[in-house]
């Protein structure tokens, strides 16, 4: 006797979803993929309440840098983090938690430890690229998303064109490739301009999506460039000013100069 065929899995949400709506029961449901969930819900939105949770607030990451440093006031630290963070609760914890523990080495400021955090394996350099491997095989297309991905790390915002021309594919395969990044929200677009939707991610891309990892010195560049970019009115409390030592006791320290 034949084994019955298995049914294709792709309308299973949809199922599940039609089962919740008709229950008397109530549930909480949650999900990372937001761009999935709410072309699911498009049609029983009446019956559901979305709620998006947003970035952190600085107030909230205010209270959070405070209670760390024992009450001492933290603002700059705190306007500091959710830059070069931009608010992501997760890597603002991933990023506070580095800052402690090179505080007890004698001394940390957000920048010094976003470089620490972006070495391999650091808890936040693991965190991101588990991240980028989960959603990248949630999608369709894994290598050309992936070519995509390295093609935005180096420049960004990119058109449907341009990016179809440096990955020498058609215009109507990349936009079905972008449409997939699109879902399992890697990239955002605003006025048909692609860009990263985590430049976390796209700083992980540029330094581990290499065929070796990445020196101290070239983190040390990234994550330089990265913060000017994010902290272009740095203070000099949060710039690794050398403070009198030597450029090569500069370099012993992993010391990054904001200029």
């Amino acid at each position: 006797m034949a084994e019955p065929v298995p049914a294709p899995l792709r309308p299973t949400a949809r199922f599940l979803l039609g089962a919740i709506v008709t229950s008397g029961n109530r549930f909480v449901l949650a999900t990372r993929y937001v761009s999935r969930t709410l072309r699911l819900l498009r049609d029983a939105a009446s019956r559901l309440e979305v709620i998006q949770v947003p970035p952190l607030e600085l107030s909230e990451l205010s209270e959070a840098v405070h209670e760390r440093n024992g009450g001492i006031d933290t603002a700059e630290t705190a306007r500091a983090v959710h830059a070069l963070t931009d608010g992501h609760a997760g890597h603002a914890h991933a990023l506070l938690a580095m800052m402690s523990e090179l505080a007890r080495q004698g001394g940390s400021d957000p920048v010094s430890a976003l470089a620490a955090a972006f070495e391999p394996g650091a808890a936040l350099a693991a965190r991101i690229g588990w991240c980028y491997e989960l959603r990248l095989h949630r999608a369709r297309g894994y290598g050309a998303l992936k070519g995509i991905l390295g093609i935005l790390a180096e420049e960004e915002p990119l058109t449907l064109t341009e990016i179809a021309q440096r990955l020498q594919r058609t215009p109507g395969s990349t936009k079905d490739y972008l449409s997939w990044l699109e879902d399992v929200d890697l990239v955002n677009v605003q006025q048909k301009r692609y860009t990263f939707a985590d430049p976390l991610l796209r700083l992980w891309v540029r330094l581990h999506c290499r065929p070796a990892p990445p020196t101290e010195d070239e983190i040390a560049s990234e994550v330089h460039q990265y913060a000017l970019a994010r902290l272009p009115h740095v203070q000099p409390a949060l710039a690794l000013a050398g403070g009198g030592l030597s450029e090569d006791e500069r370099k012993s320290w992993g010391i990054i100069e904001i200029d």
